[in-house]
């Protein structure tokens, strides 16, 4: 059997939240704090509150992507964090 790369394994077996699937593929960063928020509040596997929930999420993908992830992906995922502050009332 194939090793799992270790960011698959947190994602799969971590207290991590479930995500909707291609949250991190969406072209609107508005969209993915919205996707990211919904997530965070129905989870059941989260650890701490929605917002760091969500924020800890999103920041993990930006990480585990380095210096792989296309600059145009990258500014959307970080406008993301912007948004996702805002829904949050944190901004």
């Amino acid at each position: 059997m194939a090793q799992q790369k270790w960011s698959q394994d947190v994602t799969e077996n971590s207290d991590a939240m479930d995500l909707e699937e291609g949250v991190f593929a969406k072209d609107d960063a508005h969209d993915i704090a919205l996707s990211l928020k919904r997530s965070a509040e129905k989870s059941n596997r989260r650890k701490s509150d929605p917002y760091r929930s969500a924020m800890s999420m999103l920041t993990f993908y930006i990480n585990r992507g380095g210096s792989n992830l296309p600059a145009e992906r990258r500014k959307i995922l970080e406008e993301a964090k912007d948004e996702l502050r805002k829904v949050y009332g944190r901004d």
